[in-house]
């Protein structure tokens, strides 16, 4: 624990795809307390270009927060971290400008751009290389769809999270969990993969030096350092990937347990010590995430909540609306559907037309047509809960025969924790222990890796450890974790 002297504050900043979050951390007799200081919503923009982020307004929004977290923190604020969603990426001019909207990964353009790259480099090459999963959205594909519209493989590029980073303190790094997730860095090393660059046309010198989870790259820039609590503020990476933050902040031990990091996507895996790149491994598709402290996030993507939040988009342009609270309650008292979707289906990655999409599916599976109508609509959003936990039993179940673990617990962190329906139908389907964590879970490994790093001082651009982190975890996390042993479903 800080000493009086050096409890200052810190500032998690958390990007999603949906919302952004600034949260302060401040210590009160002599334990910390989280304040989420300024939240902020956050969509793609369709474009001439094609969909893309609004990186200006996200920065707004940052440094909004930034300000208001310096307003209350007279104590002075220690250090900052930006976690994110992984892939998407801000190409830059010779000045370190944007030199467009960044593409966001749900774009269409990386269809053809991934068919062009497999001919090139084959999925099963790529996979031994890499240990990634073969996903069209990954940073290899965007990077790919870039060169063939004409984009210049030397321009720099930076993933989004560490971006905000680069603007906030000038240090263009990529940080070693989110890296990995771009589908461009050699298996088991802090090393960008040389053969997929040179094979694919790109230019390995535009991609960032990877640095490893809690390092300190320095002071705030100068620009943001005029308020007296940011005087001696470092600016700190976590893990960048917010899954890598979230599976951090897990208070749990041994090796039996696994985790669902659930809300727009859920990402359904378990910590492995070494990659795992078996012909299973493989053919099942799995991800070998990098993770904190050298660790690997052995997992897969399934698609998550936004499924969902696409129906509920279209049933209110027809006059159809509930709260999320209601949904639930009314599908609870539904009956299992008839059959379940492919929730995974590459048509249901895409934005638009979600409920046609679904409903396609279903009448190939022969169930009665879905019309549009309030009560098919809760058929429909029932059908969804019951295939997500479907999907993750599936995947659980994959995970013990790939690599023989005898799991018992299953921590499902982030906004899908508050899914009561949905975590119910996965303790019965799985029949493991569910437990619920922290809802904010990316912002509680954020914070505790930068405290973990702190702590290490003198050594800033080496990993922090998992016992540090796990350390600080807990100790952010015991208010919650007191709550989550109350919350587990039965």
């Amino acid at each position: 624990m800080p000493s009086a002297a050096n409890q200052k504050a810190l500032v998690a900043i958390d990007l999603g795809a949906q919302s952004c979050r600034v949260s302060l951390l401040r210590w009160h007799r002599n334990q910390p307390e989280i304040e989420l200081v300024h939240r902020f919503s956050n969509a793609p923009v369709s474009t001439p270009q094609g969909l893309c982020w609004d990186i200006d307004a996200i920065f707004d929004g940052v440094i909004t927060g930034l300000h208001a977290c310096a307003a209350r923190a007279p104590e002075g604020i220690a250090s900052v971290a930006v976690d994110g969603w992984a892939v998407d990426y801000v190409r830059l001019n010779s000045i370190g400008d944007p030199v467009s909207l960044p593409f966001c990964y749900r774009d269409p353009r990386t269809e053809k751009a991934e068919i062009d790259v497999h001919a090139v480099c084959p999925p099963s090459r790529l996979y031994s290389l890499t240990g990634i999963q073969i996903l069209r959205l990954n940073t290899l594909y965007q990077l790919y769809a870039d060169k063939v519209a004409g984009f210049d493989p030397r321009l720099l590029w930076v993933n989004l999270p560490e971006f905000i980073t680069y603007r906030l303190c000038g240090k263009r790094v990529s940080e070693y969990t989110n890296a990995t997730h771009t589908g461009l860095v050699r298996l088991g090393t802090l090393s960008w993969c040389e053969e997929i660059f040179r094979e694919l046309g790109l230019d390995v010198k535009a991609a960032p030096e990877i640095v490893p989870s809690g390092s300190v790259l320095g002071r705030l820039s100068v620009e943001y350092s005029s308020l007296p609590a940011f005087r001696e503020t470092q600016v700190v990476v976590p893990a960048c990937h917010d899954t890598a933050s979230a599976i951090a902040a897990i208070p749990a031990a041994g090796d039996d347990w696994a985790f669902i990091s659930s809300g727009t996507w859920s990402l359904v895996g378990t910590v492995l010590d070494a990659p795992c790149v078996t012909d299973d491994a493989r053919s099942l598709n799995f991800t070998n995430l990098g993770g904190v402290d050298g660790r690997i996030y052995f997992l897969k993507n399934v698609n998550g909540m936004w499924l969902l939040q696409q129906c509920m988009e279209e049933w209110e342009k027809r006059g159809i609306r509930w709260s999320f609270n209601e949904m639930l309650s009314r599908c609870a008292a539904l009956p299992e559907p008839a059959a379940l979707i492919d929730v995974d289906d590459p048509q249901l990655m895409l934005p638009g037309r979600t409920t046609d999409k679904i409903k396609a599916q279903l009448k190939g599976l022969g169930p009665p047509k879905f019309t549009t109508d309030a009560a098919s609509a809760l058929s429909l959003a029932n059908t969804i809960f019951h295939s997500l936990a479907d999907r993750y039993a599936e995947v659980l179940g994959s995970i013990c025969k790939i690599n023989g673990k005898k799991l018992k617990r299953l921590f499902i962190v982030g906004g899908g924790s508050q899914n009561t329906l949905l975590n119910r139908l996965t303790a019965r389907r799985t029949g493991l222990e569910v437990i619920l964590g922290s809802i904010e879970a990316s912002t509680i490994g954020n914070f505790a890796i930068q405290m973990a790093a702190l702590e290490r001082g003198s050594r800033p651009s080496t990993s922090v450890t998992v016992n540090s982190v796990a350390k600080w975890a807990r100790q952010l996390s015991m208010p919650e974790l007191a709550l989550a042993m109350n919350r587990k479903i039965d």
